[in-house]
């Protein structure tokens, strides 16, 4: 019962709080405050959102600036009470896991049902094969080393069979949670260096502005459970570094080596980059033991942890995935190769920036002028880091780390240029944008203290410019928005009439058939169809069979692999004499096919099947035809 006492010489019937209720009253205010402004906003962008899907299905050119009114209109509010100085740890949090759960809504709402990236195909049926048959290290006919690293398909598997819900699902729940991750594990491992929350909130906003944030690294693949993993590991390495010599120590160490263990088996590149960042931090601790500056302990718990996650790694790659090597090797040497041609006389091998793209003026305008932020924010925080040098030797040695970590992005873009370069060049910011966040974020929170007003709106615009650029020139529209089919394309290409067909065969004739294929029905009928599609290669040039003139035979090499190999189905799309891919790609990147504004192939070429002793028509629904080859015709043809 509360106790009240009226003012002299009046009376009241009102209770009159106590001096906690009324700080409690107060306390409360702002988390009220900040639930209603995020609830609003949250509701108004989700429904710009959905406005911009809706507008780019009917191609009215409205998408962009939709898309970009609803996610600044929660984005900015959400910003606001992350660095407010009265923001209190749990409202904080509560801040950070809204803003995690908004900006997974893109990909949610561009994909609600299903996959549609080129990679998701993949994962969704190496998860599904799981599933149904129970086995790992299953090789994927999609991406051929998917099946090495079942840390994502297992998950996923398991869920969908402990809680009857479909492979799909199960995959968006698991991704959810790992962007709530993400988003987290960038705070906590800020606060570790800096020890100060806010500007551990100033470095996930900043993170969360890297162009694979939105889309990409929330796709149905693997390196989107795996980079939680990354973060989380230098988190438990920087508390392994900073604990008390005894259990402490020990504890974040096993941590440590676990989820370095649990990234290997998620994803190759993944790996690769946590051991990258964590020889940069030995390096840098050694550098400073030598000056006498950082502990023993610190600089040797470094190197241990390191040495066991290289050991994982390696014998990971050299024992249980060692076809990864080969897999990756043709992507670095073509961009080599690539970069070298652009920077001689001849100029080839280059790749023109936003060519044929529908994005407007505005956003490619800020594509460029994102890269000039983060250059002009890596000098203010090479500055800012030679001033200040408070802080214990772990934070100082993370610090450092970072510094040289997001100094890496600026020759990895330089790879976007190449065709071949361009897709490690946007894998690679995920990785050297956390640097770039991490040491841009104190210098972010200095400028506000020292004018709040002017210099929070200045960098409320950096922001909304940054996020849009960064978007823009990691992921094209057609992968972004919905639209009408385009032929060619990874995310649109995808007909009825070729799910249609991939149905027919595998109820027909049954799965796991080995079938040659083009890049788009290939993906359709190795994924829900359940097939073994090859798209071509240097050593199995399959698309020999469909460049091959009408009347002519392939060479007797390729008919004597087919018949050895035992593939049984052909698949033909005839839009491939009509239209040309979006991408300009039919097979595969080195496919020996020409480019050009005209189709590659004749109506002929794709029609010669019907006519050919060794192909028997089974299907033809206009567009696609199935054929199925007659191993004893043949043997003959290759004799």
């Amino acid at each position: 019962m509360t106790l009240t006492r009226p003012a002299p010489g009046r009376t009241t019937g009102a209770a009159v709080a106590s001096p906690l209720e009324a700080a409690a009253t107060v306390s409360r205010r702002p988390a009220i405050l900040c639930a209603a402004t995020l609830v609003a906003t949250g509701s108004a962008g989700a429904a710009l959102l959905v406005a911009a899907n809706r507008a780019a299905e009917w191609d009215t050119g409205r998408q962009f600036a939709l898309f970009w009114a609803g996610m600044l209109v929660f984005t900015l509010p959400a910003v606001y009470w992350l660095v407010r100085r009265g923001t209190g740890t749990r409202l904080r949090v509560a801040v950070l896991t809204a803003y995690a759960g908004f900006t997974y809504l893109p990909k949610l709402l561009r994909t609600p049902d299903g996959p549609l990236y080129h990679d998701e195909f993949a994962h969704w049926r190496q998860a599904r094969e799981i599933l149904l048959d129970g086995r790992l290290f299953e090789q994927n006919p999609i991406v051929k080393v998917v099946g090495d690293f079942p840390g994502l398909h297992s998950a996923v598997a398991a869920i969908s069979g402990l809680t009857g819900v479909s492979i799909w699902h199960g995959a968006l729940l698991v991704l959810m949670v790992a962007h709530l991750l993400v988003v987290l594990g960038v705070a906590v491992l800020a606060e570790e260096i800096w020890q100060d929350a806010r500007i551990a909130a100033v470095a996930t906003i900043v993170y969360s502005l890297n162009s694979s944030f939105l889309f990409f690294d929330t796709q149905f693949g693997y390196e989107s459970l795996a980079i939680p993993l990354l973060v989380w590991t230098l988190v438990a390495l920087h508390r392994a570094m900073r604990g008390p010599a005894g259990r402490a120590r020990l504890g974040w160490s096993a941590v440590t080596v676990m989820l370095s263990a649990a990234t290997i088996a998620t994803h190759h590149l993944t790996a690769l980059g946590l051991l990258g960042v964590m020889l940069i931090l030995c390096a840098v601790a050694t550098a400073r033991a030598l000056r006498r500056i950082n502990p023993r302990a610190v600089t040797w718990t470094a190197w241990a942890l390191t040495a066991a996650a290289t050991v994982l790694v390696v014998s990971y790659l050299w024992v249980v995935a060692p076809r990864t090597a080969g897999y990756l090797d043709p992507y670095l040497a073509r961009a080599l190769d690539q970069f070298a041609g652009m920077a001689g006389e001849g100029g080839g091998g280059g790749r023109t920036l936003f060519r044929e793209s529908i994005a407007p003026w505005w956003e490619r305008a800020a594509a460029f002028g994102a890269q000039g932020v983060a250059g002009l924010g890596m000098l203010a925080a090479a500055l800012w880091l030679r001033r200040r040098r408070e802080g214990d030797a772990v934070s100082r040695n993370g610090a450092l780390t970072m510094f040289v970590l997001g100094s890496c992005y600026f020759p990895a873009a330089l790879l976007i240029l190449t065709p071949s370069g361009a897709e490690g060049a946007r894998r690679s910011w995920a990785f050297s944008y956390l640097g770039i966040a991490l040491v841009v974020a104190p210098v972010v929170i200095w400028l506000l203290d020292r004018a709040p007003f002017y210099s929070g709106t200045a960098l409320l615009a950096v922001c909304a410019v940054v996020m849009v650029g960064n978007t823009a020139a990691g992921m094209n529209p057609s992968y972004r928005f919905p639209g009408p089919p385009v032929f060619g394309s990874d995310t649109r290409s995808a007909i009825p009439e070729v799910s249609a067909a991939s149905a027919w065969l595998r109820s027909t004739q049954g799965r796991d058939l080995r079938i040659v294929a083009d890049r788009y029905s290939g993906l359709i009928f190795g994924s829900f169809g359940g097939q073994r599609p090859v798209t071509g290669s240097v050593s199995f040039p399959t698309y020999d069979l469909y460049l091959a003139q009408p009347g002519r035979q392939p060479s007797p090499r390729l008919i004597e692999q087919l018949s050895s190999w035992r593939f049984t189905y052909l698949i033909v799309d005839r839009r491939m004499a009509r239209e040309v891919p979006e991408i300009q790609i039919y097979f595969e990147t080195n496919e020996p096919v020409p480019h050009s504004d005209k189709p590659a192939f004749t109506l002929g070429q794709l029609t010669k099947f019907d006519r050919t002793p060794w192909t028997i028509k089974i299907y033809d629904s206009g567009n696609i035809a199935i054929y199925r080859f007659d191993f004893a015709s043949l043997r003959k043809a290759a004799r």
